[in-house]
């Protein structure tokens, strides 16, 4: 047994480097390898000083924390009223949660235009309705149609952690509070709310790790004018097949997922969060 033991070490490390590693390394050295297959810092000194990839920087930033921060309000209020406002159903609802996971962003995206697009049933009721001649509703080939979509589809991110925390919360300490003659905001505010912060922490983490990376929903919306790190990477690499400015922006978008994802860690490990993470993975 000791002498066939190093297979089982062996044979995934080898699937691990094929599958994983390799793509990422050849990544980066295509990252340094100018015009003439020259290797330095030159690729890195063009791309990231040029305009476009400043604000798809800046974008890629504002639309991930706009996003993020409207998942966690939106997620907490749908999270407390699942858990606390007794209806019809609420069963259902937490199970759809869970599923509603499993579905693509791009889903989104396209329900999104057939809804709210320029041809989509509400500008096709107002137009009616109205008379006029142009689409009354046009925020969705925005930034803010993106931000919107990306609050829609990763808002169960958030409450997935928030509806294992709040069944496990004591409600007991509800009543007493309750029968003590606190308000219901008040009770939120220093009942309900400390033991959301870990759920809160490990939802919003990941949001804003998912909404950096966000490509289906920005791709499928068309918005004018939003390009963002991924949009960046698939215009060069794809569209203009300039390799290296490509893997450039890619390796700087990994490094801020890998950034996000140890602050993550770090902030799950400092606030107790484990069990929501647990819950959660």
């Amino acid at each position: 047994m000791a002498r066939t033991g190093w297979v089982w070490v062996v044979v995934p490390l080898t699937v691990l480097v094929v599958i994983f590693y390799y793509p990422l390394f050849f990544i980066l050295r295509q990252s340094f390898t100018g015009e003439g297959g020259h290797v330095g810092l030159a690729p890195y000194a063009e791309m990231l000083s040029s305009s476009l990839f400043r604000g798809a920087l800046l974008r890629t930033i504002q639309i991930a924390s706009l996003s993020t921060l409207g998942c966690l309000v939106l997620g907490f209020v749908l999270a407390l009223i699942v858990s606390f406002v007794p209806f019809p159903g609420a069963r259902v609802v937490s199970g759809f949660i869970g599923t509603f996971l499993a579905f693509p962003s791009f889903l989104i995206a396209l329900a999104f235009t057939f809804l709210y697009g320029s041809a989509g049933v509400f500008n096709f009721i107002a137009m009616d309705l109205s008379g006029a001649t142009q689409p009354p509703i046009d925020f969705v080939y925005t930034k803010w149609g993106v931000i919107l979509a990306e609050i829609t589809f990763y808002t169960p991110f958030v409450m997935r952690p928030l509806l294992a925390a709040f069944s496990q919360l004591d409600t007991a300490l509800i009543e007493v509070a309750s029968s003590l003659g606190a308000r219901p905001l008040r009770i939120i505010r220093e009942v309900i709310l400390p033991e959301a912060v870990p759920a809160l922490l490990a939802g919003g983490s990941l949001c804003l790790l998912l909404t950096l990376n966000e490509f289906g929903i920005v791709l499928f919306i068309g918005a004018k004018g939003v390009i963002t790190l991924p949009m960046v990477i698939y215009g060069k690499a794809i569209q203009e097949f300039d390799y290296t400015a490509g893997c450039v922006v890619a390796v700087v978008n990994i490094a801020l997922s890998v950034g996000l994802y140890a602050l993550y860690r770090f902030l799950i490990s400092r606030t107790g969060g484990g069990r929501a993470v647990a819950v959660q993975g």
